[in-house]
């Protein structure tokens, strides 16, 4: 987006998003910074999620996204399991995302992740281990479980469900 069209926005009290993009900002979601990919979609950072295609992964679901090779590479995480406030995600697989001409988008990103996440720590299980990352959401702060590929689900589950009861 130029600059004349960013001042314009902000003089304006809305967001200009670039053409040819195709999701619905919120009313009050606020654009970050933006690209375009090698193929021309538009990939937009807010404060509420990165856009790529028509659909917005919110923040706190990133569980990766690495900035290499002229790409982007973002790993998001749907809800498995729930039990109170802490979560078990799954990732889904990686969606890579060239970006000839980046802008601030890579450190947008990277800024706007790790900057939900409050504390994490790894913990060992007998069939593997599993990532635990407290992770401000639009709810408050939750705990997110993610596993190692190849942990046994039910050891997680049943993990998870202890850490829910110990926060009451």
């Amino acid at each position: 987006m130029r600059f004349t069209d960013r001042l314009a926005s902000v003089l304006l009290g809305r967001e200009i998003t670039p053409e040819g993009f195709t999701g619905t900002l919120e009313p009050e979601e606020r654009v970050l910074a933006d690209a375009r990919t090698r193929a021309g979609d538009v990939v937009l950072a807010t404060d509420r999620g990165l856009w790529f295609g028509d659909r917005r992964a919110p923040w706190h679901l990133v569980s990766k996204a690495t900035w290499a090779n002229g790409a982007l590479t973002v790993v998001e995480a749907t809800e498995s399991a729930r039990h109170g406030s802490v979560v078990v995600l799954r990732d889904a697989a990686p969606v890579r995302l060239p970006l000839p001409d980046p802008g601030r988008v890579p450190e947008t990103v990277h800024r706007r992740v790790t900057a939900v996440i409050t504390t994490r720590q790894h913990h060992d299980l007998p069939s593997g281990g599993a990532w635990f990352v407290q992770r401000r959401t639009p709810e408050g702060i939750e705990v997110h479980v993610r596993p190692d590929p190849g942990t046994d689900t039910d050891e997680v589950l049943t993990l998870a469900e202890g850490i829910a009861e110990k926060l009451g």
